[in-house]
């Protein structure tokens, strides 16, 4: 019994940190082995150096909780530490080993260094009263958020182990649904807390490697004996790791149309630093490589535009709220980055150029990866230049127009009276293989030219509604196009029509 009030107790202290970490104020610079990525939140800032065998370690990172500033900035320097805290964002950012070197006392050669009585309580006491806040604090908000949780912590294995001297909760046990569904996470429909993230990714074991990008390698993998999709990121592409990482950890972004996250984790193997992102695994592929290889009937070919739609809307919309959601704009929307399920409907993936917008303060966060859509996918208002950059609605519009192009990659590849064209991409007729910027601009921009509508189409009512939808995404004037709620309308009616035999108006 007593070994098993222990884990919990640690364990509910790990939750809250994590919770009052992410709660934290401002932003940090963060430096150390504790560290989750380069930066933190926190209520203060700090930048250390202690010293060993004359060896100066350095750490930067964030402060939590008044207990946490209090023993930490208030604490003396001593011949062998130094700390230095502040309150302002990014403001450790220029701290350094050498400025915080001049800050250590100098002791006279031989002397050795005092501390006051006072000093030393503070350090011996201070720790255990920080724990039993802590502790308190997480039974109170686990209490608040899970009434069951308690319980079903008694019933972890107690032959899980630590990992990185932390003790990590029992997933062992666990399926994908029950990761997803039933943890205490920072939010609801957000990713699963970064310590279970970290425990998944380190019990995966890569099985073969199913595809290849700019970014890096896509792996399926195997985690308690279900597939998992591992992308392993190249170290020059952190920022497209660390930026899909933030996108998907963001509250109620979950939904059936957009790929299902698991984990995120920065790992060492074979020598090397591996930027992995870890999330549900459709065997089908991607829907460019699908629709090379399958020709789909009418209804299924429509629900596979309304689903992409779906999962759309869904990134567009903000949710308001206390746990509210932003509104996200994709930037490189493709049939490569929509995945096939089971069910023949499809969910949208690759979320490292995604911009999101919130209301509340009107803030445009547009990450800071400097890399630009695909060019065959590039809206006019991209091509030539013309994009507000600072409105987000624009964004969206970029969306709407590399959806048109996906519609009509489906189109192409739907039986019609028998009748199904041969997979081609978007303007296969007017450019290279690989469309150079200048090429693509000279196709869309200057020529006004859009991707070849077969006359056969026309004869076929669902094809023809198709083939208007089609067109209303593709405005040259980027406010003329359509929303990604009217498209979605616009699917299901077509559906309906279809399904009842009649031609869409």
């Amino acid at each position: 019994m007593g070994h098993c009030c222990t884990r919990v107790f640690f364990l509910l202290l790990l939750q809250a940190l994590q919770t009052l970490a992410e709660d934290g104020s401002i932003d940090c610079v963060c430096v150390g082995s504790d560290c989750m990525s380069q930066q933190c939140k926190g209520d203060q800032c700090y930048a250390s150096v202690t010293v060993s065998n004359d060896v100066p370690s350095f750490r930067r990172g964030c402060l939590v909780g008044p207990e946490s500033r209090r023993m930490t900035c208030s604490a003396a320097p001593s011949a062998s530490h130094v700390v230095e805290c502040c309150s302002q964002p990014m403001c450790n950012l220029n701290a350094t080993v050498e400025s915080l070197l001049q800050l250590l006392p100098k002791s006279p050669e031989g002397e050795p260094v005092r501390y006051r009585v006072e000093t030393l309580v503070l350090f011996v006491l201070g720790p255990f009263v920080v724990l039993a806040l802590l502790a308190t604090l997480a039974v109170l908000v686990c209490r608040r958020l899970h009434p069951g949780r308690l319980e079903r912590l008694h019933e972890f294995d107690p032959e899980q182990g630590a990992i990185d001297g932390l003790i990590a909760p029992n997933v062992g046990d666990s399926t994908l649904a029950d990761l997803l569904d039933h943890s205490c996470t920072s939010g609801s429909g957000s990713g699963l807390p970064f310590l279970v993230q970290r425990t998944v990714a380190r019990q995966i074991s890569l099985v073969e490697c199913v595809g290849k990008g700019r970014y890096g390698e896509v792996w399926r993998g195997q985690w308690q004996g279900e597939n998992v999709a591992v992308k392993i990121f190249s170290s020059r592409d952190e920022k497209s790791w660390f930026r899909e990482t933030e996108i998907y950890n963001t509250v109620l972004l979950r939904h059936e149309n957009i790929l299902g996250f698991m984990a995120s984790d920065m790992t060492s193997r074979n020598s090397s630093t591996q930027l992995w992102l870890i999330t549900h695994y459709h065997e089908n592929g991607s829907l460019y490589d699908y629709l090379q290889r399958v020709a789909v009937d009418m209804s299924d070919g429509l629900q596979m535009a309304a689903s992409v739609a779906s999962g759309l809307v869904h990134l567009h919309t903000e949710i308001f709220g206390t746990e509210g959601k932003p509104a996200i704009a994709h930037r490189d929307l493709k049939s490569k980055n929509i995945l096939v399920k089971k069910d023949l409907r499809c969910c949208i993936a690759d979320l490292g150029l995604a911009v999101t917008h919130s209301q509340a303060d009107n803030q445009l966060n547009v990450g800071n990866n400097p890399k630009v859509g695909t060019k065959r996918y590039m809206a006019p208002e991209v091509l030539d230049e013309s994009i507000q950059t600072d409105c987000f609605d624009a964004y969206k519009r970029v969306d709407i127009w590399a959806f048109g192009l996906v519609l009509w990659e489906i189109a192409r590849r739907t039986y019609s009276n028998g009748i199904v064209e041969d997979y081609k991409p978007p303007f296969y007729d007017l450019v290279p293989n690989d469309p150079s910027f200048e090429d693509m601009r000279k196709v869309v921009c200057v020529e006004q030219q859009r991707p070849f509508i077969p006359n056969r189409w026309f004869s076929d009512p669902t094809l023809s509604a198709l083939v208007k939808l089609m067109k209303e995404c593709w405005y040259q004037n980027p406010s003329a196009r359509l929303t990604a709620l009217r498209i979605k309308k616009t699917l299901d009616k077509i559906h309906s029509s279809l399904e009842k035999g009649k031609p869409d108006c």
